[in-house]
């Protein structure tokens, strides 16, 4: 009975920034709970390492390559997705830009770009996936916030915004979509070393800092995501939707 709580064997998941970091983590996370996994992302051959990487563990696991930044094709790259393996019954939005540049220098192209692909990309490609997940009557979103969600850091003025967006947009999904039963909730990782962290990862005295912050003394290793995406993914979190979750090792707790 527990472990079936938290299979995800016969259903389609969708993960968006699966090529690497956080993204990538969370599909393998989903391949190894029994999902079938449609791997989204820009880079075309770091995808192709994820696909591989997937099939070797499941068989089964399929990549669209596209621009998600780009709102407009967004409803065409959901009908590739469902194309590949079924409609999904998961979505996970874990594609993600941050510019670190401070208020002074952003421009308006860094600022749109950052805003599309962090909270309006989430927004339409649910919205296009979201019927089919209503027609089965059971669904998941998993929407990646962010400690910025919450704190303000430098240079993170588009990055913050985008993330606070996601956290409330989190709760608008929640309440438009889980009484059809798709539920939608938020993972907000903290310190974990990524591309989008390399700066702050390369400079050993700020991660020191980033993990004496913490109230577990550490920054995030890929794999503590692992337990939290399949819980918000699984029937395990059939009773919470609108929530967003820190995995932060305590972080925002101090």
């Amino acid at each position: 009975m527990t472990a079936a709580l938290f299979s995800l064997d016969g259903r389609v998941a969708c993960v968006t920034g699966a090529s690497s970091g956080i993204g990538r983590a969370i599909a393998m996370a989903l391949v190894r709970a029994g999902a079938a996994v449609v791997g989204v992302a820009r880079r075309e051959a770091l995808l192709g390492d994820w696909m591989d990487e997937a099939r070797a563990a499941s068989g089964r696991a399929a990549a669209v390559a596209a621009d998600l930044s780009d709102i407009a094709g967004v409803a065409a790259v959901a009908r590739q997705i469902s194309a590949a393996l079924g409609a999904p019954d998961v979505l996970v939005n874990a594609a993600g830009l941050n510019p670190r540049k401070s208020a002074e220098t952003l421009t308006s192209e860094d600022w749109q770009r950052t805003l599309d692909l962090n909270l309006s990309a989430p927004f339409f490609l649910a919205q296009a996936l979201v019927p089919a997940m209503r027609a089965k009557g059971w669904g998941r979103i998993v929407n990646i916030a962010s400690l910025q969600s919450e704190r303000a850091f430098p240079k993170g003025i588009a990055y913050g915004a985008s993330k606070g967006g996601v956290a409330q947009l989190t709760r608008a999904m929640a309440e438009a979509w889980s009484g059809d039963g798709v539920t939608c909730n938020a993972l907000a990782p903290g310190f974990f070393q990524t591309e989008l962290t390399a700066t702050v990862f390369e400079d050993a005295e700020a991660a020191d800092r980033m993990a004496a912050q913490t109230c577990v003394g550490r920054n995030g290793h890929l794999e503590d995501l692992t337990g939290p995406a399949i819980f918000l993914a699984s029937p395990a979190s059939d009773y919470v939707t609108g929530q967003v979750l820190y995995v932060d090792g305590g972080f925002t707790a101090k």
